[in-house]
């Protein structure tokens, strides 16, 4: 089922569909998040008439949604975009707007100088998106009809969790071009890229569990470089409130033809992989992580 506001395409979809009901009960302190794993664009997106389709998809997280769809028998939920990071991007600050894309903007960040504020101002790629800015309120009515809802949902996902079980634990789950990280001729970069803010957003349990898991796959794993977590992970890693969050960042060259956009001939073996992590972070007693005053109880 997908969710918006006053939106055509649906803003997300949610697996299962009434993991937002009340009435369902809740069975796992995990969920699985994709926020830039969407490939549609609505009419409003405003890009240049001459921008290839290939490069308007370049920072998408390509198939991360299908990699990563848990088992129904798992209990964890799953939210997934469905709107394209090209316009507007999940994993941002909404506060995060660029001069050079909303007129009247005047944010300054990192990510918003290098051209991906939370409306981007270019694609993964590095072409301009738009040859026009967006005013100011058409950015507010499109941070509020695509960004909030997604966030909303998230926020009742994890507190239902954390009301369930005394803790959440929220996995982000991205990919990212071989590109980045890319080594000298026949250096073998990292295979996935775990993100834990540098051990202050999660229980280094949820991230020895994961390297350990991808490792015994026979996968390199790198913390915390390149990706050290985006804005969801900021939010929900908060461990002193017994909310956990780390981001995990698949080398697309495991399984994507990052040319065409479609599936690599390791796709299915990768997806098996995958798979089995996210078996196991399902089947682990995470229940170390409840603070001490309610386990005492």
């Amino acid at each position: 089922m997908g969710y918006g506001l006053a939106m055509a395409t649906p803003v997300f979809t949610l697996d299962p569909h009434d993991a937002l009901d009340a009435a369902r009960p809740v069975v796992s302190p995990l969920v699985f998040a994709s926020p830039h794993s969407g490939s549609v664009y609505p009419e409003d997106l405003g890009a240049r008439a001459d921008l290839a389709n290939l490069s308007l998809r370049s920072a998408e997280d390509v198939l991360v949604n299908r990699l990563v769809a848990p088992r129904p028998d798992l209990g964890v939920p799953m939210i997934a975009a469905r709107l394209g990071r090209a316009y507007v991007d999940l994993n941002r600050d909404p506060e995060e707007l660029d001069p050079q894309v909303v007129e009247g903007a005047g944010v300054a960040s990192p990510r918003v100088a290098a051209g991906f504020g939370v409306i981007p101002r270019l694609t993964g790629d590095g072409q301009t998106i738009r040859d026009h800015a967006l005013t100011h309120d058409d950015a507010l009515a499109r941070l509020a009809a695509a960004h909030r809802p997604y966030h909303e949902a998230l926020e009742h996902l994890m507190h239902r969790a954390r009301d369930r079980f005394g803790y959440a634990i929220l996995v982000d789950w991205h990919s990212m071009p071989s590109r980045a990280v890319g080594r000298p001729a026949g250096v073998r970069g990292p295979d996935v890229v775990l993100g834990d803010r540098h051990g202050s957003s999660c229980s280094p349990e949820v991230t020895r569990l994961l390297r350990a898991r991808f490792e015994r796959a026979g996968w390199r794993v790198a913390l915390n470089r390149p990706y050290a977590g985006g804005w969801s992970t900021q939010v929900w890693g908060r461990p002193a409130e017994a909310l956990h969050a780390v981001q995990v960042e698949l080398n697309r060259g495991l399984y994507l033809n990052e040319e065409a956009l479609t599936p690599g001939p390791h796709f299915a073996m990768t997806q098996k992989v995958v798979r089995r992590v996210t078996a196991a972070l399902a089947a682990h007693d995470w229940s170390g992580l409840r603070p001490h005053a309610q386990a005492a109880e």
